[in-house]
């Protein structure tokens, strides 16, 4: 997963040179949330066996019920990323310290805002 999120980054960056001049800050927005989802699915899907979903969750301080109801559920990949569990414990700051660069925050370094 490490080399998925240092590629993702590198071609963000990029993406960011490129279309970075543009000023529709609510795109950017939207695509971070996206790309933040689509990141929590890999993860979900990595994870595999309901048990070590369950366990993860819980590892990341999502609450007992939550972790073993999503845990155990055959829903899609790209929906269960979208439930509290997922989001509760996979946050965005659990997901920057993992290495993965917000499209927002590089869309506001490269207007000078931050």
């Amino acid at each position: 997963m490490a080399r998925r999120l240092t590629d993702l980054n590198r071609y963000l960056r990029g993406w960011i040179g490129y279309f970075g001049l543009a000023r529709q800050f609510d795109d950017f927005a939207d695509l971070d949330g996206w790309i933040r989802r689509r990141v929590r699915m890999c993860y979900w899907k990595q994870w595999r066996k309901p048990r070590t979903k369950v366990r993860k969750l819980l590892a990341l301080g999502t609450s007992r019920g939550q972790a073993i109801r999503t845990g155990l559920s055959s829903k899609a990949y790209w929906h269960l990323a979208r439930t509290l569990a997922t989001q509760t414990g996979m946050t965005n700051d659990w997901l920057k310290s993992q290495g993965l660069s917000s499209v927002r925050d590089l869309w506001m370094k490269a207007h000078g805002y931050a």
